[in-house]
Formats: C-alpha cells, structure tokens, sequence
C-alpha cells in the first residue's frame, strides 16, 4: 500500500495564497474532479473557511458544505478544528464545541483535524470526546495534529511523548502540523522513525512550501514510515502552500509509495482551477510574492505570513531601517512568554509584542492586550516556564489561572439562540452566531430578509 494523500487546495491552499477567497462556485467543479482520482481525503472546511464565507464571500459555510458533500459522494471530507477555540478566536463553552463537532459529521465531515496553538491538550479534549461521541453514527474519524515548532523544550522526545498522551486520548490518527514550513528533513525523518516506534496510530505529515525545502521534507518523512500526506493540487501548491500533489504522484509512480492517484482526473482538475487562478492574478488578489521561496524563515523560524506582517507593521511605522533587530526580538520575547508555538494566534501576538519593544524603545512599556491574556492563563499552558519578571511588569498581582480556560464559560448555546431566535432558523444559525455574532447577525439578516413580490400590473386592452 502507497502513501495517502491529503489534497488541500479546497481549504489551506487557498487559505495559504489568496486568503481563503475562492467561492462555492470556484470549488464545486474543482471537487467534482478530484472525488474521482483517488484521494485518501480532501480537505475543504474549517480554517478560516467558515469566517470567510460569512464576513467576505456572502455565502452560507454549512450549506457550501452541503454541496461539497453532494459533489464528493466517493471521498472522505476533512476539517481543521482549533479545539476548544473551534474555528474562531476565543475559547467557547464545552456544549457550543460539542454541538459544533455534531453538526459538522451530521452535514457529511469525515475526518476532524484538531489541534492547539500551544499543543495544551487540555483544550483538544471537549472537541475529541464529542468526535468520538458522534464518528459511529456519521463515519466520522478523530485526528489529533500537533503544533510543529523548534525550541529548547520542543524536541523530538517532546513530541513523541505528547504522541503517545493523545493516541490515549483517543485519537484515531496523528498529524503533525508544521506550520511555519521549518520541519527539517533529517528532522522529519528522525521523528517520524520515532514516533512509528512509540505509537500504533497512522501519521500525517502537514507542511508549507515558503521555506523551500517542503518536497525535501515529506520524501524522508514517508521514508521513515510516514503513512498520510498533504498536498495541494498544482495551481494552488507552493510558495506559502503545500507541495504539489501531481509532482509528488509522478515522483513515486511505480515505487512502493505510490500514492495511485489518477493523473487524468487530477489534470482536468487542474485545467478548471487554473481558470480561477489566473482570475485571482489578473485582479490582484493573489499576490506573486505568497508563491515566493523564502529561505529567512528557517534562519529566523518565523513563519512566512508572520515575516510579511512585521514588514507591514514596520512600514506603515516609516521603521523598515528597524527590521533586522525586530528579527533579533522576536526569539527574546518568544523565550519570555515559553516558547509558544509561532501559529496563528501566538505568531500574531509574539510579532506585534516584538514590534512594540523595538519601536518603544523599552521592552514590555505597552502590550497588546491578547499578550496580557495569555500571561493570566487564558490561552492555555506555555510549552515552558514564562519570565516571571516579565509577568510581573506586564500583568502586576492579577490572577493566573492554573485550570482549563474553558472550565469558567458558562453554558452559551441555549443563551445565543434565545437572543437571536428571530433570525436563526436553525442550530447551524446559532453556531454561526455563537462564533462569528456580529458577521453572522449580519448575515443571517440579510439572507432571511424578506423578499418583496413583484406587484403584478393588470392592463385592459381595448380593441376597437
């Protein structure tokens, strides 16, 4: 049996490369394609699909899912789940995830990638038990994806141990997550040699090109018994996406790791997608400098889009004379905070703090507020201890919480749908406005507005 493949140009591919823009239209003809060319899984949802059919695209995410789910009737239908955080950007209460897990199996998910920014398995647990609860009854499928990050805690023993914590969990797969794209080969072989020695469960390997050296990677990856990979259909793969799906077919045909995709149907997938492409470059909404190798990332292992946003923070500061030594900050205030995981949000966090110290002149004279939630605890346990001087200066004698963030949010469901229970038809509509309020209240509105009936006009016509 070959290597699986993972294609994720329905979701991190476009994620990756023009901001999670294409349309159900765009997708449709695309799936239709590629449910027929063998994938192990296509990966379509979650991510920011959800925010950005509500906020940018004008279309409803659960009934987009619908129509994947009619158009792959042979495909198993994957999404990335941020635990306890679902797909937006707090921490929601124990019953929303549950109700959320349920209604994404019930409307044709297979396969549930959850994960944790700071790898705090105690924010993966509501969302796996409810996957667990609920895979019987829709053929549904639990995989637990580890953050990827380099620092003095996070080595290869880190990560076998926290493998082995989650297959008793009970994950049914493993994934880990590189996000940053600065999983180094020899790395990726050492630990996935590892991790097949200390686990039972198929490992997935996720990656990003931005680096250059991704195709590097996945090969020793699946040479040390890696059993599942992501890639992304060629126009959407590269730069800060996945490695391209056709290459790495054409490259193991005829071995044992022959994924056997059919490169027919991968063609003419191709084909239409290119179409969407190159609409996306003629109006600017894809940016050539996202398909461009960026080897500073592995010397700074900063992510790819965490690199452009510092750019972007400098220049609008006229501080672009300040950049190297922003660079220089960013690993001083990564160590202060425990070394979190650079992944959306803490990359965000950890660039703007670093932003901050260097402009400020004085390191931690202002904070982002998201930095002073992290230092109480909010987000979850740091992979390491946290300079308690730094605390101190930031937060002063607040409260640090020690317990699960979740474990205080009240109940939230029941609450939301009885505040909008004159728009939302339905419990999707309530998860909708649970996660995204003012988007979805938005949205919701306008999509169950009342149409008006076209006033019909009586003539009479005399002839005479």
């Amino acid at each position: 049996m070959g290597v699986k493949i993972v294609d994720t140009c329905l979701r991190d591919g476009h994620q990756s490369l023009i901001a999670t823009r294409l349309s159900t239209k765009d997708i449709l003809p695309v799936a239709e394609l590629l449910d027929k060319a063998g994938y192990h899984a296509l990966e379509v949802w979650g991510g920011a699909t959800f925010d950005a059919c509500l906020r940018f695209l004008n279309e409803d995410p659960w009934e987009r899912l619908d129509a994947i789910r009619k158009a792959c009737p042979n495909t198993k239908l994957q999404m990335l789940f941020r635990g306890q955080n679902i797909l937006g950007y707090r921490h929601y209460s124990d019953e929303v995830v549950e109700k959320f897990v349920q209604k994404s199996l019930e409307h044709g998910i297979n396969i549930i990638r959850i994960f944790d920014a700071l790898n705090d398995l105690r924010n993966l647990k509501s969302a796996v038990d409810a996957t667990n609860k609920y895979k019987a009854e829709y053929d549904g499928h639990c995989q637990i994806a580890l953050s990827y990050t380099t620092s003095p805690v996070h080595t290869i023993d880190y990560y076998v141990e926290l493998a082995k914590e989650v297959e008793k969990m009970g994950a049914d797969s493993i994934c880990i997550k590189d996000m940053a794209g600065v999983l180094l080969p020899t790395d990726a072989y050492e630990l996935f040699s590892r991790l097949k020695q200390s686990v039972k469960l198929p490992l997935e390997l996720h990656t990003h090109c931005t680096g250059g050296i991704a195709e590097m990677t996945v090969m020793k990856a699946i040479e040390a018994g890696c059993d599942i990979v992501d890639t992304a259909l060629s126009p959407l793969s590269g730069g800060t996406s996945q490695p391209c799906t056709e290459s790495l077919q054409y490259g193991l045909q005829g071995t044992e790791y022959d994924p056997g995709l059919n490169l027919d149907y991968l063609k003419k997938a191709c084909e239409k997608l290119t179409v969407v492409k190159d609409a996306f470059l003629k109006e600017g909404k894809l940016n050539p400098k996202a398909l461009t190798v960026n080897p500073n990332i592995l010397k700074y292992q900063v992510p790819g889009g965490m690199l452009s946003n510092l750019m972007s923070q400098l220049q609008g500061q006229g501080a672009m004379d300040k950049y190297e030594e922003v660079l220089r900050e960013i690993p001083r205030v990564r160590k202060d905070l425990g070394y979190p995981p650079l992944v959306t949000p803490l990359s965000q966090m950890v660039g703007t703090q670093a932003v901050m110290n260097v402009l400020f002149g004085e390191r931690y004279k202002s904070c982002p507020k998201e930095i002073i939630e992290y230092l109480k605890g909010n987000y979850g346990q740091a992979p390491a201890p946290v300079n308690e001087d730094v605390r101190k200066k930031i937060i002063g004698d607040a409260e640090v919480i020690t317990y699960r963030p979740a474990d205080k949010i009240a109940p939230e469901f029941e609450a939301m749908k009885e505040k909008y229970g004159d728009i939302c038809k339905c419990d999707e509509d309530v998860l909708s406005c649970a996660l995204f309020e003012n988007v979805a209240v938005k949205f919701l509105e306008a999509k169950y507005a009342p149409k008006e009936k076209d006033e019909v006009v009586e003539f009479n016509v005399v002839i005479g």
